[in-house]
This record gives C-alpha cells, sequence and structure tokens, in this order.
C-alpha cells in the first residue's frame, strides 16, 4: 500500500512544473504571434506597421522569454537565470568593446534603428539575442548528439557543436540585420573576405565568445536528476531555431539576397534533419 502511495506522488505532476508548463506554452504561443507580424511587416509593407522595428523588437524580447520559461520546465529556475546572466553579460561586453575597439567581432557602428543604448555603446538587444542565440543552439546540439551521450567527452562536443551552430546562425541574422534593416553597418577593414558586407573575423569572434559563455554557463544547465528519471528530448530549441531562420529567410528573399536564403534554408534543413534524427535514437 505505501510503495503504491509513493509511486503516485513521484508520477504526479508537480504544482510549480504544471506553472512553468504553462508560462512556457504562453512565451511561446506569444512570441510565434510576434513571428507572424514581423513577417506580415515584410510581406505587406504597409502603413499599419510603416518602417518601425517594433515587431522584431517584441519578438527579441518574446523569444527570448520563451527560451527560459521553456528550459525552466528541465531545469531549476536560478539555474536557468544563472547561465543566462553569463551568457548575456558575456555577449553584451564582447559587442561593447567590439563597438569601442573591433575587437573581436571587426569594426562596426549600430544605426538609429537599432534602439536604445547602454552606455552609449551597447545596443539594447545584444544581450537578449546572446541568450536566445547561445541556448537554443545548445538545445539543438543536445538533440544532434543524444546518440552519444554517453561518451566521455560528451559535454566538450556539445559546446563544439554549440559554438558551429552559433556561427552559422550569426552568418544568417548578419543580412537581416544589415542589409534587410540596417541595424548596424560594418565599416572597412583589411580583410579581403566578405559575407554580404560582414568580415568574417566576426564569425571567429561569435564561435570565441560562445564558446567562453558556455564553458562557464554550462554547469549550471546539467540536470543533476537526469540520471534517475529519462526525460523525453526537448524539441523547443528546434522550433525556435527554425522560425527564427524562417525569418531571416523570408527577409533575405524579398531582397533578393539568395546566397544569404540558401544559407538559411540549408542551416534549417540540416539541423533538423539532424536533431529529429538524434532525438529518436
Amino acid at each position: 500500500m505505501s510503495s503504491d502511495i509513493k509511486s503516485r506522488r513521484k508520477s504526479a505532476p508537480r504544482p510549480s512544473a504544471t506553472l512553468f508548463d504553462w508560462f512556457a506554452r504562453s512565451a511561446s504561443f506569444v512570441a510565434v504571434l510576434c513571428l507572424v507580424v514581423a513577417l506580415a511587416q515584410m510581406f505587406l509593407r504597409s502603413t499599419t506597421f510603416g518602417k518601425s522595428g517594433w515587431p522584431v523588437a517584441l519578438l527579441v524580447i518574446t523569444a527570448a522569454f520563451a527560451t527560459l520559461t521553456s528550459m525552466s520546465r528541465q531545469l531549476a529556475g536560478q539555474n536557468v537565470m544563472l547561465a543566462a546572466t553569463i551568457i548575456a553579460v558575456a555577449g553584451g561586453v564582447a559587442h561593447a568593446c567590439g563597438v569601442i575597439t573591433g575587437i573581436p567581432f571587426g569594426p562596426f557602428a549600430y544605426s538609429n534603428s537599432a534602439g536604445p543604448m547602454f552606455f552609449g555603446t551597447l545596443a539594447w538587444p545584444m544581450p537578449a539575442i546572446w541568450i536566445i542565440v547561445v541556448l537554443n543552439a545548445r538545445g539543438v546540439a543536445r538533440l544532434i548528439l543524444k546518440p552519444w551521450r554517453k561518451l566521455k567527452n560528451y559535454g566538450f562536443w556539445v559546446i563544439g557543436v554549440a559554438a558551429a551552430l552559433v556561427v552559422l546562425f550569426d552568418l544568417a541574422l548578419e543580412p537581416f540585420a544589415t542589409r534587410v534593416n540596417g541595424h548596424w553597418v560594418w565599416l572597412p577593414t583589411k580583410f579581403p573576405w566578405t559575407w554580404n558586407g560582414m568580415p568574417l573575423i566576426n564569425s571567429l569572434g561569435w564561435a570565441l565568445v560562445s564558446i567562453l559563455t558556455l564553458a562557464f554557463a554550462t554547469p549550471s544547465l546539467i540536470n543533476k536528476h537526469s540520471r534517475s528519471r529519462k526525460l523525453p528530448p526537448d524539441f523547443h530549441p528546434l522550433i525556435v531555431w527554425v522560425l527564427l531562420l524562417t525569418l531571416f529567410g523570408t527577409g533575405a528573399a524579398m531582397n533578393q539576397l539568395w546566397s544569404a536564403l540558401a544559407l538559411c534554408v540549408a542551416t534549417a534543413l540540416i539541423s533538423t534533419v539532424f536533431a529529429i534524427r538524434g532525438a529518436r535514437w
């Protein structure tokens, strides 16, 4: 009798878990709604939206919130917030240094369309963008590498694959942010190779910063109870990943940036195929 009661208690959902599920679903719904509005702004080009950037700004906020609430369903809330703080601060400081010194991303400058600035150097969306990119890239990497989760160096592989995904995401983001919306401009450099106006040194900067942030944030993102109970695959990072690539690809197509569109489509398809394959292993 007592064993039956204990098993029922273990199987019954906790009120806090149910609350987090509700918040996560609500935040995801609002984020998808903001994505639809942002897509409508590009397609309609009507006076309803004008040239205002508020649909994309709302999308950044809601996507970051949806990412954090989704992760809080399987991890302690304070751990998720600690990891998000580490990523936001590290990414924000790196971009502030980039504006001042050109290191580590190359010389660039924000335009007025980027919105309010922190301390006159950092555009307000950048910390949130870093949270979205790094945490969802890690989530997609965990899906891809699920068949190898018992390997000794599994954690290092997750960081490496996540960093590679971050670079691909940034390559998709850059044409959307610079050529489509004009949020920042790249200044002339001595580097001969560029990607839609972006010096390729920027990709190296994103890779290095993402590796460093994940190295410090990963201990907070390890589920201490995952060994005692089998958790189902979390596809939320993949969904966020594909939807944002859809936004970037749509903007690239409408501005005839065909190489950027090809990158968005290829990144979305390849990451989806490998993530689903890994999750079903």
